[in-house]
């Protein structure tokens, strides 16, 4: 086996490897949103309850279980991803960003690369193991 076959073998699972970020990147999110809304693995700091329902930690614990749930299994996944970016991005401008310039000192690493993985998928789409690709081809055999 040359060196071209093995690169050629490995750009092959591009597409694949794209579902998998999205699977595991959702699932990571959505324990955020578990986070808040259940105490699920861990209620928030500094007691370890959970987020009022009526107030914008709730409801960011909503869009990141239901909106995480979405991206998980690939469904409605590019206005999903692009309406979670946009949730990361205020969280990062409204909660961290104020307490210092830098991600790292202001705890906002999470909120930054989230934002920018939705962003992209928002773009890519879900990728062949998703549900919108299922329905993609469900459609296009129909025509």
């Amino acid at each position: 086996m040359n060196i071209t076959n093995i690169k050629n073998k490995w750009s092959a699972m591009g597409p694949y490897l794209l579902s998998v970020l999205r699977i595991v990147a959702a699932f990571m999110f959505i324990l955020a949103g578990t986070s808040k809304l259940f105490a699920f693995p861990i209620g928030m700091p500094p007691n370890g309850g959970t987020a009022n329902l009526i107030s914008q930690i709730g409801i960011g614990g909503l869009l990141e279980v239901f909106g995480g749930g979405l991206i998980l299994f690939g469904l409605f996944t590019r206005p999903a991803a692009f309406i979670l970016a946009g949730e990361m991005a205020v969280a990062y401008f409204q909660f961290h960003f104020p307490q210092n310039f830098w991600p790292t000192l202001n705890g906002g690493v999470a909120a930054v690369i989230y934002c920018f993985v939705w962003l992209y998928f928002s773009a890519a789409g879900a990728g062949p193991l998703s549900l919108d690709a299922i329905f993609n081809k469900k459609i296009m055999s129909d025509k």
